[in-house]
């Protein structure tokens, strides 16, 4: 049985920041809808960048790993839009909180702001949490979907460390596109994190949709391991099957 580790010490939890407030507020809450098992935290970094890469399949996983990330020592920061930077007063708590832009831009200002994004990643000694599928899986059976390519540009373009993370059981609490499930309180959800990608391979090549589809395989293995199940040999992709790779899935 793997043990369960919960780092709960770590540098940037102990330095007074914009997150203690919201961690007063979500880590009670987020406690009375979910029992939080944590098992391979020792793979995220105690200090210095990393990229933490999870599987998405409920509205309420950023929650679920941002609490799992402060419990395992380290401030949990986000890739986001960056028309919500300009929202006033959350636009204010993203830049305080230190989250991460991204915007929609062509291929060649992308990779300058990719790049620009990375050097600040490791000047400053922060971690960024990133979605690898874009929005919530498209698959039927809540497996990992087609992945892009943006955590493992990012990882390449500072030599940052790719986490890849699965969790299970959110679902119970708020189905993908579902409605939110108050009772029972406390239902079981487990966050699995594995050793780093190994990305050595792709290091200085263009090859970054072969480097997502080995993280995208990590968080299969990951969650095939929660699920005790094996992973689809071949991942779903929404194009396939006509559907579009945001908004709500059309019933």
């Amino acid at each position: 049985m793997t043990a369960v580790v919960t780092r709960r010490g770590g540098p940037e939890k102990s330095r007074p920041s914009a997150f203690w407030p919201l961690a007063v507020i979500v880590i009670p809450l987020t406690g009375l809808l979910a029992k939080i098992e944590i098992e391979g935290g020792e793979h995220l970094p105690a200090e210095g960048p990393y990229v933490l890469a999870p599987n998405h399949y409920s509205e309420l996983d950023p929650i679920i790993i941002a609490v799992a990330t402060w419990r395992l020592g380290r401030a949990p920061r986000f890739m986001a839009k960056e028309s919500l930077f300009r929202v006033p007063v959350l636009g204010w708590v993203l830049r305080a909180t230190g989250m991460v832009p991204v915007a929609r831009a062509s291929s060649a200002s992308s990779a300058k702001q990719t790049i620009a994004q990375a050097e600040e990643l490791v000047r400053l000694g922060r971690g960024v949490i990133v979605y690898p599928e874009g929005s919530l899986t498209r698959d039927p059976d809540l497996w990992p979907m087609r992945g892009k390519t943006g955590a493992v540009r990012l990882a390449l373009a500072g030599s940052i460390p790719v986490i890849p993370v699965a969790t299970w059981g959110v679902q119970q609490i708020l189905p993908r596109y579902g409605k939110l499930r108050l009772w029972p309180l406390r239902r079981r959800v487990r966050v699995l994190l594995g050793p780093p990608t190994d990305l050595s391979a792709f290091a200085g090549t263009a090859q970054s949709a072969a480097a997502t589809d080995a993280v995208m395989a990590d968080i299969s293995g990951l969650l095939g391991r929660l699920r005790d199940a094996e992973p689809p040999a071949q991942r779903w992709n929404p194009s396939d099957h006509g559907q579009k790779e945001t908004g709500r899935l059309e019933s």
